[in-house]
């Protein structure tokens, strides 16, 4: 994650050029590319040192390190911006808001949960409703099922994957995030003036399921989804 001078979040909220910014893993290495600069390589497993810092994620603090000064300057020199690199350490813990998770669950520096779901049949009929052809990586899910219907995700409420068990707690509120192009980093008004016709309740628009994990194992592209649990639709739009 980045921070500030102040230990705070970065996004591309605040710095539309993040979106820019290339990643692969190979080989237990982290690289990361930009048009303008040579690729940065980082071990995913960093030596941890001292001293940590405390680092603003939202609402939460946590604990966190500097990955290396180079890494730290990469950054600031795309950017053009001060900023550091940091990492949670393993033996640091952030977990999830207890409002909607149980007091094992944890996540890293994402938004708030570890897992993001949205169906191709979602992201299609909203494409339809806008006459656009919008990339799922506007909305940056890590799960992304399809053979579904438009929205049925809406209403799991626990479904397994590979021998996983995953709960579906709470829809993903959206932010100003998927407005912005991840190929040029220029915002527009859509997906949102949509999304507020067709998708918005108490004021928040919402697209896709945030879901925790009840156990380890490993996810493939192409694995089957089953549905152990449905309910009535979150958010309540039916």
């Amino acid at each position: 994650m980045l921070v500030d001078e102040h230990q705070q979040f970065l996004s591309q909220r605040r710095l539309p050029k993040m979106a820019l910014l290339k990643t692969q893993i190979i080989a237990q290495q982290l690289i990361i590319s930009a048009s303008s600069q040579e690729n940065l390589v980082l071990d995913l497993n960093p030596p941890e040192t001292d001293p940590t810092r405390k680092v603003t994620v939202w609402g939460d603090k946590c604990q966190a390190q500097e990955v290396n000064q180079q890494a730290s300057q990469w950054f600031r020199d795309y950017l053009q911006f001060p900023c550091t690199l940091v990492y949670q350490p393993d033996k640091n813990i952030r977990t999830v808001d207890q409002k909607y998770a149980q007091s094992n669950d944890q996540t890293s520096f994402s938004d708030g949960f570890p897992f993001l779901i949205v169906s191709e049949a979602s992201l299609a009929q909203l494409n339809l409703q806008m006459n656009l052809a919008l990339s799922m990586r506007r909305f940056r899910p890590n799960l992304v099922i399809k053979d579904c219907a438009a929205y049925a995700e809406d209403r799991w409420r626990k479904i397994s994957i590979g021998g996983i068990s995953f709960r579906l707690p709470i829809p993903c509120a959206r932010c100003a995030i998927p407005q912005i192009n991840p190929d040029t980093a220029i915002s527009d008004k859509e997906p949102l003036r949509t999304l507020a016709k067709t998708r918005k309740w108490n004021n928040e628009v919402f697209f896709g399921q945030n879901a925790l994990h009840d156990n380890l194992g490993v996810l493939q592209t192409g694995g089957f989804v089953i549905i152990n649990k449905t309910g009535s639709a979150q958010p309540p739009l039916e």
